[in-house]
């Protein structure tokens, strides 16, 4: 098992692997994970994008980055927050056994407190093992005060083509539609297909997922984490990103595991963990 430093695309990054040839690398700039590549083959797990932008203050685009401390227009703070955009510390690295982990820390500042006025501390553990990969967001309310957050792992899933793939596990849960003025409706569907901007915050979302394409499968898990976010931005919405590639809708699916109805609220000295587990099939 390695693990080590390295430069990826001018940021900084840490590369995990373990001895059966897992990997995957996360920045330093956004604690983000921006390579997931399992022992079983298959290849890469994780949508990156060709255009992405990795420079100082910018977010990256695919991955999984993270939200914090709002997600989306779902308060009056900065959209997606600023967790994403900042460089978080490594603090631990650890190898035993078959795995492979490694812990990040964010700690609020002069420049956060211009953005949201909260004294915090935040880490991600990052844990590869043969063919899982766990990531975990912890946050710790140092304030004299109680204060509350939206949150997200928003997890860019790499596909061959997403109108063949399938999201089972949805069934019968209702859902903010953000593509239309965030109406409130239900999934009655055994599975969701992916044909067109779909832009979905499942509510209560705790069964397992599982993303199927031709060739290979994913399953989703979470824990802390209540809602279950589905993004594609296809044809329409994508030509108005510049750092994604006109045809690249076809190649990804974001499940995000979230908190976004109902924010966390922490008082003093408390703390919230949720996490996400993707297992390669």
């Amino acid at each position: 098992m390695t693990m080590e430093t390295i430069d990826f695309k001018g940021v900084e990054a840490v590369r995990l692997q373990t001895s059966k040839g897992a990997s995957a690398i996360v920045s330093l700039h956004g604690a983000q994970v921006l390579s997931w590549i399992p022992a079983m083959g298959g290849g890469e797990r994780l949508y990156l994008s060709e255009r992405a932008v990795f420079q100082a203050g910018q977010p990256i685009r695919g991955g999984i980055p993270v939200i914090f401390p709002q997600f989306a227009n779902f308060g009056s703070g900065q959209r997606h927050g600023f967790a994403r955009l900042r460089d978080w510390q490594l603090v631990s690295q650890r190898q035993e056994g078959g795995f492979a982990a490694a812990t990040f820390r964010l700690e609020d500042d002069e420049a956060t407190h211009t953005i949201w006025p909260q004294v915090f501390t935040a880490e991600l553990t990052v844990m590869i093992e043969d063919n899982r990969l766990d990531v975990e967001l912890e946050i710790f309310n140092r304030s004299e005060a109680a204060f509350e957050f939206t949150a997200a792992l928003h997890t860019y899933l790499r596909l061959g083509n997403v109108e063949l793939a399938r999201l089972e596990g949805l069934e019968g849960l209702s859902y903010i539609d953000a593509t239309a003025g965030k109406s409130r409706r239900q999934d009655d569907r055994y599975a969701l297909l992916v044909d067109d901007e779909t832009d979905r915050i499942y509510l209560g979302a705790n069964k397992p997922l599982l993303l199927s394409e031709t060739g290979r499968q994913v399953a989703i898990e979470q824990s802390g984490f209540r809602d279950v976010v589905v993004w594609n931005p296809w044809e329409t919405r994508i030509a108005g990103l510049t750092d994604m590639a006109p045809l690249d809708f076809k190649r990804m699916l974001c499940v995000e595991a979230a908190m976004v109805e109902s924010p966390v609220r922490l008082v003093p000295g408390e703390d919230w963990c949720g996490r996400q587990t993707l297992l390669a099939l």
